[in-house]
């Protein structure tokens, strides 16, 4: 199994039973379908054993052997640790592709109105950003470096805090000088309340009964009002004057800076018990391409 071609045959059978097919491991592999059932009828030679159960017709025409089904798995890992490999290989330049996961919330209310001053740092760095509300996985999604929400645990990743939070009541100036009365906690009780429901609140999440409770303004009603899953969209909502959104600081930073929004009864402080993480791979740690972009975010976010 030392010649290069078994590599090959390897990669075709593999696909081949990931998608029970050789055209659609074709299609996956840019080669023709013969190509693949040639490589695979090669291994099979080699092994001297077959690693299909090959039928004519029918929705799965190709059926893993109880000995393939068995050797798959360690097939796929060794895929993976060569892809590793390759990232290894690349660790000493800076240049290239640097794929960054985040949500589409934390995408558009802190990453973009900063990301042209790493670009200006760092041009020789291609940065792809994938938002998305799900935990990717860093293999098989290809992803380098991301920023996550939560309590910083997550299996596989070593995750560095990039930023705490506070929780707070914002509104628009509009909205504001519109309600005079809307001095203490407990007149919120007049107002349509937003909630932001993109993270859970069994983990940890505040909720505006939280907050409430916080204020000590307990007979505020939170079960009707405005929910929405997007934080990004919350505070735009906020912001158009359809009611009081309970933000997040770091989302709502710039809009508070620029006056789209007002911050109410600051004196009331709740700490969020879910923090910003620097998420990586533990063994990608030397890259040089992630190396600069999680320095940049720590230099970022101290200056905020």
């Amino acid at each position: 199994m030392r010649s290069p071609i078994f590599l090959n045959a390897l990669r075709a059978f593999e696909a081949s039973a990931r998608h029970e097919s050789f055209s659609a491991a074709a299609s996956e592999l840019n080669v023709t379908p013969a190509a693949v059932g040639q490589l695979v009828r090669s291994l099979e030679e080699w092994l001297g054993t077959s690693l299909f159960h090959r039928s004519p017709s029918g929705r799965a025409r190709l059926v893993l052997t109880e000995i393939a089904q068995r050797a798959l798995p360690d097939i796929r890992a060794g895929f993976d640790r060569l892809s590793l490999g390759l990232e290894r290989l690349k660790e000493g330049s800076a240049n290239g592709v640097l794929t960054v996961t985040v949500s589409p919330a934390f995408a558009a209310k802190w990453l973009l109105p900063r990301i042209d001053r790493f670009q200006a740092l760092w041009p020789d760095i291609d940065l792809r950003l994938d938002t998305s509300l799900k935990l990717l996985d860093f293999v098989a999604q290809g992803i380098d470096i991301g920023v996550r929400y939560g309590a910083g645990i997550w299996p596989g990743l070593t995750a560095e805090k990039l930023m705490d939070e506070e929780i707070y009541p914002v509104c628009s100036p509009t909205l504001l000088r519109r309600n005079r009365r809307l001095r203490t906690p407990a007149d919120l009780a007049a107002q349509t309340l937003i909630h932001d429901l993109s993270v859970d609140a069994r983990a940890g999440f505040a909720t505006w009964s939280t907050w409430l409770e916080k204020a000590d303004a307990p007979d505020v009603a939170t079960k009707r009002g405005l929910r929405i899953n997007n934080s990004a969209a919350v505070l735009q909502a906020a912001i158009d004057g359809h009611g009081v959104a309970l933000a997040r600081s770091i989302m709502a930073r710039d809009d508070l800076a620029a006056g789209r929004l007002v911050r109410l009864f600051p004196k009331v402080e709740l700490a969020s018990a879910l923090a910003y993480y620097v998420v990586y791979r533990p063994e990608c740690a030397a890259l040089a391409r992630l190396v600069a972009f999680r320095d940049w975010l720590v230099a970022e976010a101290s200056m905020a």
